[in-house]
């Protein structure tokens, strides 16, 4: 069976909490972020090939609230050369 991918490490996180501290929060981040509960187990169903993402100031949020250096909540982050160098 193929284990997929979340392409969000908010699971990760989540599941290294013990269960008291889960349970408060599920309750309590969805609130912080302004979303409803629906919405941020929407989040953490999101894998890596979809199109769907997180808003932006949402993901830094989260990088904050969870103690993550920032642009290291997505699992997979796209590489790129800058527009100096693709203009050369």
């Amino acid at each position: 069976m193929n284990e997929q991918i979340s392409k969000y490490r908010i699971n990760e996180y989540l599941y290294n909490l013990d269960v008291w501290q889960y349970r408060k929060a599920i309750q309590l981040l969805p609130k912080i972020l302004g979303v409803s509960l629906n919405t941020f187990h929407n989040y953490r169903k999101i894998l890596i090939n979809d199109v769907q993402d997180i808003p932006y100031e949402k993901v830094v949020l989260m990088e904050q609230l969870f103690d993550f250096e920032p642009g290291t909540l997505a699992t997979q982050n796209p590489g790129a050369r800058s527009l100096k160098e693709l203009l050369h």
